[in-house]
């Protein structure tokens, strides 16, 4: 595209006053971070020394990878009020899907506009679902796509799905085709990742989404959200915080907070506290370390 690319100047780990700096310094248009874990560093540094930096050519965030708490995106769009925040989703099998835009200090997080060439599929990846569908299905794309993974048939045929003599790529996203959007296309409601899904009492509850009903408790500095073993449920739900500096709050201020957000059934069973969520380097959540977590 003709453009240029600045790599961090510490690229072994995430150096907020070195992002900020770079932007200011060579006057930068657009960041891309992955969710959270990136936007919280980030937004800590502005809160210590915004009034000290000249960051209005920044005109797009672009979050990718994980997800971005809609409480964080405010915060970003009330330091950059020019500017505005993108969440972007897609994948490796997939490559770039849909896209949702927050900007003038209003943000959600979670629904996007469906756009042509992606769809909904059923639950049994066995037909194309219509906007308003109640079903929970998986979400997909057509048109060029990879040929599979390598040496991997098995694999491959479960990613790449073909229906009706058409052939998907399903990276592994749970979603609702919601009966909105502009050119009748609807509106994808994204659930998360059935990867990290936990079967509890009969439900499937999606790891992000009780994540995101936590974060939205002004206490949290973040959250992953695992499964562990119950007798009586087969599986429970266990939320690993890490709670902000100078701030406090129960077991019962966070789930009331989570309440307002999801099913009461989702709720966590559990709060373990910890001083460091651990993510991968680049910013995803670590679910197997959280599961550990979380059963011992």
């Amino acid at each position: 595209g003709g453009g240029t690319v600045f790599v961090p100047s510490v690229p072994e780990r995430l150096d907020p006053d070195d992002v900020w700096s770079t932007i200011e310094r060579e006057q930068l248009d657009f960041l891309l971070i992955v969710g959270d874990a990136f936007a919280r560093p980030l937004l800590d540094e502005l809160d210590r020394s915004a009034s000290e930096r000249d960051l209005g050519s920044l005109s797009v965030i672009l979050s990718g990878g994980a997800a971005l708490s809609a409480p964080l995106k405010e915060e970003l769009l009330a330091h950059l009020p020019t500017a505005m925040v993108i969440d972007g989703l897609g994948s490796s099998e997939a490559g770039g899907q849909v896209s949702h835009v927050s900007a003038g200090g209003k943000a959600s997080t979670g629904t996007f506009e469906m756009t042509p060439g992606n769809v909904v599929l059923s639950a049994d990846l066995d037909a194309v679902v219509e906007p308003g569908h109640a079903e929970t299905g998986w979400l997909a794309k057509t048109g060029r796509l990879a040929l599979g993974y390598l040496g991997d048939p098995d694999k491959t045929a479960r990613t790449y799905p073909v229906i009706d003599g058409i052939r998907y790529a399903v990276p592994g996203d749970r979603a609702r085709l919601l009966d909105d959007g502009c050119d009748g296309l609807g509106i994808v409601e994204l659930h998360g990742r059935d990867s990290v899904t936990i079967n509890s009492g009969g439900e499937k509850i999606f790891a992000e989404e009780v994540e995101a009903a936590i974060k939205a408790h002004p206490s949290i500095y973040d959250c992953v959200v695992a499964g562990r073993p119950s007798e009586r449920w087969g599986s429970e739900v266990v939320a690993v915080v890490r709670i902000r500096p100078e701030h406090e709050a129960t077991d019962a201020d966070l789930l009331a907070e989570a309440e307002r957000h999801i099913a009461r059934y989702k709720l966590p069973k559990a709060i373990v506290r910890v001083d460091e969520i651990v993510r991968s380097p680049s910013g995803k959540a670590d679910y197997r370390w959280a599961r550990s977590v979380a059963t011992a």
